[in-house]
Formats: C-alpha cells, structure tokens, sequence
C-alpha cells in the first residue's frame, strides 16, 4: 500500500483549513486507483481527566457543539473533560493553560496517559490525553473560557459512582471524555 502523485486544494480557511486531496494509492492487491479526500486540518489538541480524590469527584465541562446539535443531539450540550488545541505549544503546556481558562483550577503538574486520532478518516488531529489530580486550594478563577474564543463553558462536578453511571448509561457522547474517562475506571481512579 503506498501513494503517489498527491495533490493538495484548500477549499475553505475560515477557522482552520478544510483541504481536497487527489492521490494515486496502491491497494494492497496491487491496483492502483485514483482516490479524492476532503481532510480537515485544525490541528493537534489535548485532553485531560481532572479527580480530586477526597471528594471522590470528577471535574467536567459543558458547552454547545454545533456539529452534535445539527447531528441530534437535543440542545448541542456536549458533556467534555477540559480540553483545547495546542496552538503551538507543547501537549502539557497546553493542557495546563486549558485547564486554568476552563475550569479555573491552577494545577501544578499532567500525566501524559496516551495520544490518539479521533476522527483519522478526516481530521488531521491528534489529540494527547493526560489525567490530573486538582483540589479546592488550586481553585484561582471561575472558569468557564474565554471571551474572545466566544467561549461559555459551564464547569461542574460529578461524583466517581454518577461518572460510572453515565458511561454504563451512554450518556457520555464525547469520545475523548469517554476515553479518559474509561481510562481512570480501568486504572482505579475511580474507586470509592
């Protein structure tokens, strides 16, 4: 399987640049055929999953997803662990910076768990997931974005048995959450 004779169309840039792509691939059989691609370019972001282990409590984020509400789901409101693009900087770098404009939370130091493709058949990003311990003496703002990202976000907590429940329930509908998330059950951070 390779590609040959790739050509490349920008066929929109508002936000972050939706490309066509034609190419020449070599089927595993040996055929070659000429395949077309649209590839949307915004990016690689990262994720984390925030517990506070005296509380017993997960930190999460609600915000309106166009994309969700236009695919049905009632309302848009995505249930998100915190979460943003690296806009040119380091995974962890990043991820701390999100967590303070989201959740209002200033914590001191991410664990990288993994990285990963969400969408691989058409989104360039790779998002790096990292998980957080966080505590009430971290606490430094409201939260909730930022105003000129058009940002409002609504932060809460969930207890570690109501997080259990909404990913048995498929509640959770954000992949990335629903990773993490199934990450910490698997590694008994969320245990009582």
């Amino acid at each position: 399987m390779t590609i040959s004779d790739v050509k490349e169309k920008i066929l929109a840039n508002t936000w972050k640049p939706l490309k066509l792509f034609s190419y020449q691939y070599k089927r595993s059989d040996g055929n070659v055929v000429k395949q077309v691609r649209e590839v949307y370019d915004k990016g690689d972001g990262a994720a984390v999953f925030m517990y506070n282990k005296t509380t017993k409590k997960v930190l999460l984020t609600q915000q309106f997803r166009m994309p969700a509400y236009i695919n049905g789901l009632p309302g848009g409101i995505v249930t998100e662990v915190p979460a943003g693009m690296l806009d040119k900087d380091d995974p962890e770098t990043c991820i701390i910076r999100e967590i303070e404009e989201e959740t209002g939370y200033k914590v001191p130091s991410v664990t990288k768990v993994r990285d990963c493709f969400m969408t691989p058949g058409a989104v360039t990003e790779i998002t790096h997931m990292f998980i957080a311990e966080y505590n009430e003496s971290m606490k430094v703002s409201k939260g909730g974005g930022l105003e000129n990202e058009q940002e409002d976000i609504l932060v809460f907590e969930m207890s570690f048995d109501e997080v259990k429940r909404s990913v048995e329930n498929n509640e959770i509908k954000d992949a990335k959450t629903l990773i993490l998330l199934q990450y910490a059950w698997i590694h008994n951070l969320l245990n009582d």
